[in-house]
Formats: C-alpha cells, structure tokens, sequence
C-alpha cells in the first residue's frame, strides 16, 4: 500500500497453483491438498481482502493479480527438470531453517512438498519475465524461498532481483500472530464480523499498542507517539484509536457508528439484553416454536461461537463466566424459551467480559 501510493505498481500473486502441492515453512503436519473448487473460493475471499487496500485497475500504478496456475500447470514435467531442476542443490534446500526445523523433528516431509520451494522460485522468475517485477515481499518464514527465486532468476535470465522479509508478528507476551494457528484474526467478515475485529484490536496488551499504531494503521508518526504516551485508563483511548482506524481501513467508515454504539453499550453501561446497542454483535434467531419448546443455553452459546463445544460451555457456566443479559447462569442445563425474553425480543449472552452474542426472538 505504501509503495502503491509512492509510485510502485504491486502485484499480488495468488497461488492456485502452489496450493495443489503445499509449504513447508514451518508447519509441523503437511498442509491438507485442496480441490479446485475449494482452491477458486479460496482465491475469490483473498482478492476481496486485497481490494480493500490495493487499487487495482489498468493504470501504471494499479495493482495487477495473478495467479501462479497460469503458469505452473501447464508445466512439462520432463522440461522443467531440464531447464530448471540444475539451478537447486539438495544442500542448499536442506540449510533453510523450515526444512531443519521438520527434519530434526521427524515430521513428514513428502517430496511433493519439497518441491514448493523451487515453483515458488519459478514464480518470481516468471513474474519478472511477465510483469517485470524485480522485488518480492513476504514475511521471514519466506526468506529462503524469496532467495531462490532472487538466484533462479540471475542464473536463467542474468536478472537482477530482490527480496524483503519482514518478521512475523508477535505480541509483547512472545506469542505468533499466526495466519492458520489457532485464534487467528479473520480478515473476512463471514469468518469475523466487523465488530469482533474491532474488538480484537480494542483488547490489544497495553505493551503492544504503540508497535500496532505503527504497524496496522496509517496515522502520522507524531500522533502514534502521543498515544502510546499515555498511561493507566488513558491507554484506552489509544486502543479505541487502534481498533477504529484497523478497522475503517478493512471494512470502511460505515460500520464504525454501529460498532462504537455495540461498544458503548458493552464497555461502558454494561451491555443489558434487549438494547440498540447490541446491533454489532453475532446473533442467532429462534423461531416462536423454537422458543415455546426450549432450546438448550449451551447449543445457543455454541451457536454464537461464544465456546468451541458443549463441554466448554459447561466448564465456562461452573467457572461462573457464562451471563444471561449480565447475570450470571447458574445451571448449565438451562432452556432458552419464550419467558426468558421477558418483554423484550432479544436477550444477551455472554463469555466471560469481551464476548458477547444476541438471541434474537423471531416475530
């Protein structure tokens, strides 16, 4: 985005090809092998995510996708052998940390993995040969890949190229924001509504907020210094600042006022069941018969993705952390029907203080 608006046209390279073999970087357990049209569905939600930060188009500075299986799968076995196979070395493969990493720990390998390195290297030589593009990015999982790709193209085409690594993220506590780990932050507001994107960086560590100014938004330097300046509550401020700028620059200006009043409502009143203010939230609906009958509070919880199973809704409700409109749920075997509503069409649940969902009695 910054090269975009200093004069550089990006490229953005999809791997609908690469994800029909797999990437050791780092992964312990090989990555599951998709079909086609889980592969196209895959590329359609990533191009979407771009296109809120790149500007693509036909001018000299628009971003340009492409998609490596335009070129990789139209490969000849036997001439890419040829051609390319005698640029990599075994030895040279097996230094990269990613590789080690699997070997020492007796993880599977298959070759049809070890094979990601050398397409990743012929797809920054055909984006050069393409487009002409001369630098690639890519975070530092990807450092030995980018460098093949550097060397493959002074060695087949006496090409001048580059490579930039950035670290992978951390919070201050030393844990990886990881992309597939476990609690990642979904760009896609199918798999992470607006308001819990928000909300994830509203709940940033007080260490963390001046690097993730500085690193998620695009706020004037001076103004990321007074912010991380500020100490005790007035942190907070900073996190709102935090939370409201990542996410304009993801989902746009429209949704923040429905955010911040779902905000409002949550961390300053209290929340309560049944308000405007919890129009943000992740809701369920339960049809008239639906709630005449009863439904299960712990299928409800686990509807709203407010706990991963039944079993944890039910440890969550003994710990004391599962609340009905703010008050507390003391039975797990609890029924959701239509007189917990009381004169209201929606009730609140909640996980914990930072969880929140809504179920919504049909009318």
């Amino acid at each position: 985005r910054p090269f975009q608006r200093g004069g550089q046209k990006p490229i953005v390279l999809v791997g609908g090809g690469t994800t029909k073999v797999g990437d050791p970087s780092g992964k312990d357990a090989s990555r599951q092998l998709l079909d086609e049209e889980a592969i196209a569905s895959n590329i359609e939600g990533i191009s979407r995510v771009f296109g809120r930060f790149l500007t693509f188009g036909e001018g000299p500075t628009d971003a340009l996708l492409v998609n490596n299986d335009a070129w990789l799968s139209p490969l000849s076995y036997l001439a890419f052998l040829r051609d390319y196979g005698r640029h990599f070395t075994i030895n040279r493969m097996l230094s990269f940390e990613s590789v080690k990493q699997r070997l020492a720990r007796e993880s599977p390998l298959s070759f049809l993995e070890f094979n990601y390195m050398i397409l990743q290297a012929y797809d920054f030589l055909e984006l050069h040969r393409r487009h002409g593009a001369t630098l690639q990015f890519g975070g530092s999982d990807q450092w030995g890949n980018i460098i093949s790709g550097v060397e493959l193209g002074r060695r087949a085409d006496g090409a001048q190229l580059f490579g930039l690594t950035a670290p992978l993220v951390t919070t201050a506590d030393g844990k990886k924001m990881g992309k597939t780990a476990a609690g990642a932050v979904w760009l896609n507001e199918d798999l992470l509504s607006p308001y819990e994107y928000w909300q994830f960086w509203r709940n940033t560590a007080d260490a963390d907020v001046g690097r993730f100014l500085r690193f998620f938004t695009e706020l004037p330097q001076d103004e990321v210094e007074k912010l991380e300046a500020l100490r005790g509550a007035q942190i907070n401020d900073a996190k709102v600042v935090l939370a409201n700028e990542a996410t304009r620059m993801l989902h746009g200006e429209a949704c923040l006022a429905e955010i911040q009043a779902t905000a409002a409502s949550l961390f300053a009143a209290g929340g309560g069941g049944g308000g405007g203010g919890t129009a943000s939230l992740k809701r369920v609906k339960l049809s008239a018969d639906e709630a005449a009958a009863g439904v299960p509070v712990v299928d409800l919880f686990v509807s709203l993705e407010l706990g991963k199973s039944k079993s944890e809704v039910r440890r969550l409700v003994a710990g004391g952390g599962a609340k009905l409109n703010d008050v507390k749920i003391e039975d797990a075997a609890l029924l959701i029907s239509t007189a917990s509503f009381e004169a209201a069409s929606e009730i609140k649940l909640s996980a914990g203080k930072k969880k929140h969902g809504v179920v919504e009695l049909a009318q």
